[in-house]
């Protein structure tokens, strides 16, 4: 019995790299997946991953799944840093860093390819792109290499749902009011456009994606002024 205590309190140490006896998800676990939801959101606070939202927010679908080719990525690459923090040289971190986020683009690329092709065309670069994303890059340098696979996988997880959530906002309006449509499907009904009613066109333009983001920025800003910088 004291054999399997000393193995599950060896993977405890092993996946969180530190003394502390927190449960799979407590109150410092389920922070890491909250906070980029709200006051920590990578878009709207760290105000990075900017460019995929102006690009491919036309429309639900491509959103949604670039939504979560950035999760699993994001995860997967996190842990991977993790397990291996303790064996990369300091000097060569970043090559390593964009040698593991390229391998896994390349397996989720190749996984659209075969799976969802129409998607996987219209995103076209931009998943390619995930390897150089601002988000990606940061939180692998900023935690996994400091912290325990378990959290590091939360804190990928997390902050690629704080992505995605933005990404998905932003996309809903644009289709909504561009296109009168949702996932391709007309949703406003024929009746609105007899009494007058036409879809705003410069929705579908990339310089709303930007308006519409900063609209968020400001709506969430009012929400919660701890947000707002200090001169």
């Amino acid at each position: 019995m004291s054999k399997e205590l000393n193995k599950k309190e060896e993977l405890i140490l092993f996946l969180s790299d530190t003394d502390e006896r927190e449960g799979l998800l407590g109150k410092k676990n389920r922070k890491l997946l909250s906070d980029p939801l709200t006051d920590n959101n990578p878009i709207t606070v760290q105000v990075l991953g900017i460019c995929s939202a102006l690009a491919i927010t036309v429309q639900l679908k491509p959103a949604i799944v670039m939504s979560l080719a950035v999760m699993a990525v994001m995860a997967f690459s996190n842990m991977i840093i993790s397990l291996l923090r303790n064996s990369i040289p300091s000097r060569i971190r970043i090559i390593v860093q964009l040698v593991v986020v390229a391998a896994l683009v390349i397996l989720v690329d190749q996984v659209l390819r075969a799976y969802a092709y129409d998607v996987s065309k219209e995103l076209s670069v931009f998943v390619g792109l995930i390897i150089t994303n601002c988000i990606v890059m940061g939180r692998l340098e900023a935690f996994a290499l400091g912290n325990g696979v378990y959290k590091s996988f939360l804190d990928g997880i997390g902050n690629a749902a704080g992505y995605a959530f933005i990404l998905i906002l932003v996309a809903f309006f644009r289709e909504l009011l561009g296109a009168g449509k949702l996932f391709g499907y007309q949703v406003i009904p024929d009746s609105f456009y007899e009494f007058g009613y036409s879809n705003n066109g410069l929705m579908l333009l990339s310089p709303m994606a930007l308006i519409t983001v900063g609209i968020i920025i400001w709506v969430q800003r009012s929400r919660n002024r701890a947000l707002i910088e200090e001169n």
